[in-house]
């Protein structure tokens, strides 16, 4: 792969968590959130885009938002469960995606808030339209998706690197 190789970082908030009993990591999905993860797939799939490589947080409420996701996507891509995505930092977020194979053009994080957030806006140097406003006003609800390109190594993903093309909210 070239340094000039296009590249998509797509982020996707878990789907709605009940508030339970249980620890924080093992909280289940809501009735709504099982309802809005497969939207949330047929919205990327929709978009044209089925990721090489998905890294998913362990929590509960991640692995449940994916496994309900995946299936509305053409292929199913290689998924890797790292626990390192579970309440990361943007900073450990960016060593994550730091750390991707070159291999990879399209890498998809499901994952929490606040790192969710926090990484789209610190990648999308640049958006579409009004695409940067609208995720900063909606507060990247749960099963929101964000779509970032950038071109380049993985090794070089930055601040600002990248251009916000798609913003997909769960309800509108």
């Amino acid at each position: 792969m070239s340094a000039d190789t296009p590249r998509r970082i797509v982020l996707l908030r878990h789907a709605k968590a009940e508030w339970s009993e249980e620890s924080d990591h093992e909280r289940p999905l809501a009735e709504r959130g099982r309802r809005d993860a497969p939207a949330a797939g047929r919205r990327l799939a929709g978009a044209g885009i089925t990721p090489d490589l998905t890294l998913c947080s362990t929590a509960a409420r991640t692995r449940e938002t994916w496994k309900l996701f995946v299936h509305e996507l053409p292929q199913r891509p290689k998924t890797v469960y790292e626990e390192r995505l579970y309440e990361a930092s943007l900073g450990e977020l960016l060593a994550l995606l730091n750390e991707t194979s070159d291999e990879v053009n399209d890498l998809m994080l499901v994952g929490h808030n606040p790192g969710m957030h926090a990484l789209a806006d610190a990648l999308a140097g640049e958006a579409e339209g009004d695409l940067l406003p609208r995720m900063n006003r909606g507060g990247f609800p749960t099963a929101a998706i964000a779509v970032i390109e950038f071109t380049g190594s993985w090794k070089s993903v930055e601040h600002g690197v990248g251009r916000l093309v798609a913003y997909l909210p769960p309800h509108e």
